[in-house]
């Protein structure tokens, strides 16, 4: 079980947008919040996350124009540096000696103009209390990569680019992203990735190879509907405690794994209004307890008859409760993947952001909820971290 915090504390919840990124602060009663100035002010802050191990502050941005990178902070935010390396793809040549004929010439210009890139970076997690410099990011086109120097630079992981899968990989809705990394915890070897739409795939030998865990899975859209991969992940979870046990929300339902997963067990479908929707969180301090909300289908997506709720479990998905209290009873939602996360107070704090901008909270483990902030543009991501003052 994760320590719980009892001590004076701060909170930060640090909120992504289309326009920029926030940091909301609170003391441990999370009464009073008070508010940054924008980040990175009309970018699209996909992730903005601090790594506890060090105190350092990262952003993963996109602009329409300038494009993606990657930048960090040692100040909460009051100065940015942009990543000496940010992530790109191994550059395209079709000849390592010098060019001479025009047609060679033509050929390089050829390969380097159909070169892959990158469109952004989806999320950027840090390493396991064992790997303190050690980051890790998933972007689109889904690929891996890795900072060993705490986000100065990238290196690609090179047999997840190279896997025979990668090719067969195709977007969703959202593009092709790798957006869910998690390192286990007691494994140094062991790590999972989501990609959509791709599946789940684990790597048991520090990244040097990669296996699709999708047994039991469902991909309605395709012609086989129990694939091998193609499945179409949302997000995934996981309790530092119960390292085998993860969870998911799939474009397809919600599932469980208890071994690592080998194969998965739906748990939402005859117990919930919904088998789609984008996030999913587990208690800080309770393994079997997890959140997620629902869209009312893939064609409409937003909140299930037009009523905002949270759903909860608290035993693994075995049953399912309906959190309302505080939220509002009419209204047409949609939470997007990255954009629910906990606080790791006993009684946990519970966030969400909304594509229209709203920002709820719950101090109570979701009993409860109340609007932290309106009029944000349209949320990306939220994460919490607890910091000493």
């Amino acid at each position: 079980m994760q320590q719980k915090i009892s001590s004076p504390n701060k909170v930060l919840v640090m909120v992504g947008t289309r326009k920029g990124g926030l940091i909301f602060s609170s003391d441990q009663g999370r009464s009073e919040w008070q508010t940054s100035n924008l980040h990175f002010k009309s970018w699209n802050v996909m992730d903005i996350k601090l790594d506890t191990r060090d105190q350092r502050l990262h952003a993963a941005v996109v602009h329409d124009v300038f494009g993606p990178s990657t930048h960090y902070s040692d100040d909460l935010g009051a100065n940015w540096h942009q990543a000496e390396h940010v992530p790109e793809f191994p550059r395209a040549s079709l000849s390592k000696r010098p060019l001479g004929t025009p047609e060679e010439v033509r050929e390089e210009e050829t390969a380097l103009a159909t070169q892959e890139k990158i469109i952004k970076v989806w999320t950027i997690t840090p390493g396991r209390e064992s790997e303190p410099e050690v980051l890790y990011a998933g972007i689109e086109p889904g690929a891996l990569f890795i900072s060993r120097d705490r986000g100065i630079s990238w290196t690609i992981n090179e047999p997840l680019y190279d896997h025979p899968h990668r090719p067969d990989w195709f977007p969703g809705a959202g593009g092709l992203g790798l957006h869910t990394i998690i390192p286990d915890p007691g494994n140094p070897n062991r790590m999972y990735v989501a990609v959509s739409t791709g599946g789940c795939y684990r790597t048991d030998d520090g990244g040097k190879s990669w296996i699709p865990r999708n047994k039991n899975v469902r991909a309605d859209f395709l012609p086989d509907k129990l694939p091998e991969y193609g499945q179409c992940v949302h997000s995934m979870a996981m309790h530092p405690s119960q390292p085998k046990v993860l969870y998911q929300q799939n474009h397809c339902g919600i599932y469980r794994t208890d071994n690592a997963g080998d194969d998965w067990i739906d748990i939402g479908d005859g117990k919930l209004p919904s088998r789609f929707g984008f996030p999913i969180v587990v208690h800080p301090h309770e393994p079997k307890t997890i959140y997620v909300a629902l869209e009312e289908s893939d064609t409409y997506r937003m909140s299930v008859e037009g009523k905002f709720a949270i759903w909860c479990s608290r035993n693994g998905g075995d049953s399912w409760q309906k959190l309302t209290r505080g939220l509002p009873e009419r209204a047409y939602l949609v939470v997007l993947r990255q954009a629910m996360a906990a606080d790791t107070y006993e009684d946990a704090g519970i966030y969400v952001g909304t594509s229209t901008g709203q920002l709820f909270f719950s101090r109570n483990s979701g009993d409860d909820w109340e609007l932290l902030f309106d009029y944000l543009p349209p949320i990306l991501s939220v994460n919490v971290a607890v910091v000493d003052p």
